[in-house]
């Protein structure tokens, strides 16, 4: 069977130009392959077009459009996946553009698809009390326990995404003052996060506990691990903080943000820095992030809290009240005199 040119420029691309050229994560390869094997499901089930037969001048703008319409109408996906789907195909038109000339203006209509805007949702994080009573919760009395209070105190304390967290190696600790974690991050960028004394004696303690210390054969063990001595999963953390939190008292509850996820550690982190007077540019580091503009929406965030504290403890003076300077015949004397 004869292989069509879409058949050979998704093999290059996903094969050869991602992980070669790109040197993108394997997590982001997926992601692309995905968004690929679900075009492929709507073009055979809705479009009635054979996988095999498809060719890249097939590919035109409006297949594409019925495309993330199909992901979001028929598979119920949300915007942010319609975007990252659409993400993949632009990259990969990138890629053909360079591999076949002949198609670039095809290429250059599918590269100016929109994207759709994304309605921005409320950051959650925990406030200093909040957070003290979260890491208060795990029963540091049993093994699982303290492993969850060490897991809740690191993803805290280094402010690591939860695939960061989860890939994080026993060599990839450093114990000795000054205490530091390697992280792994997006891109394959890696960064060295400096961490509290309290948090490195957390962290020795659950290394001894383990036996890891001194240990080289121990150096590429995740340092999370579940009850079948696996690394736990993304699922597995969300679940540990879910549990921790439902276990808050019902008293407790206003401490609790509208809703919790890993992620909501790393944005407390962020807000509790950017309140204790550290510049952005550190924060920007401390995340990850590669441009500053990013972090600066923490910045954005708690300026709108300082605004409703400062809203709440001023009582906003009634219309009735209000005078009308338009009857004080001195002030418009000198106005006059001052426009004259």
């Amino acid at each position: 069977m004869n292989k069509t040119d879409f058949a050979l420029h998704i093999n290059g691309f996903l094969s050869r130009y991602l992980p070669g050229q790109r040197n993108l994560s394997t997590n982001t390869i997926s992601s692309y392959r995905d968004a690929f094997k679900l075009f492929l499901v709507f073009c055979e089930t809705d479009r009635k077009m054979k996988p095999d037969k498809i060719r890249i001048s097939d590919l035109t703008p409006e297949l594409l459009t019925e495309y993330l319409v199909w992901l979001e109408q028929v598979r119920h996906c949300g915007v942010g996946t319609r975007n990252q789907r659409l993400a993949a195909f632009k990259s990969f038109f990138h890629y053909v553009a360079s591999m076949q000339p002949e198609h670039l203006l095809n290429c250059q209509r599918i590269l100016n698809l929109p994207m759709k805007k994304v309605a921005r949702r409320a950051m959650n994080y925990f406030s200093p009390e909040g957070l003290h009573l979260l890491l208060s919760q795990p029963d540091t009395r049993t093994p699982k326990g303290r492993r969850d209070h060490a897991l809740l105190v690191l993803l805290y304390d280094t402010a690591a995404r939860v695939q960061e967290i989860i890939d994080l190696r026993v060599l990839d600790v450093r114990l000795d003052q000054p205490a530091t974690v390697t992280l792994h991050g997006k891109g394959r960028k890696i960064r060295v996060v400096p961490v509290t004394a309290k948090t490195a004696s957390i962290m020795e303690g659950y290394f001894q506990e383990k036996g890891w210390i001194g240990r080289s054969s121990a150096f590429d063990f995740p340092v999370f691990m579940n009850s079948r001595k696996c690394k736990l999963s993304r699922a597995g953390v969300a679940h540990i903080l879910s549990k921790q939190v439902k276990s808050m008292s019902i008293e407790n509850s206003h401490h609790v943000p509208g809703s919790v996820s890993p992620h909501c550690l790393r944005h407390t982190k962020a807000i509790h820095l950017l309140r204790s007077g550290v510049p952005l540019i550190y924060i920007r580091d401390i995340l990850g992030h590669v441009s500053v503009i990013t972090t600066e929406i923490y910045a954005k965030v708690d300026a709108e809290e300082k605004r409703k504290a400062i809203e709440d403890a001023y009582e906003v003076p009634s219309q009735s009240i209000i005078p009308n300077w338009e009857k004080d015949r001195g002030l418009m004397s000198w106005l006059a005199e001052l426009c004259g």
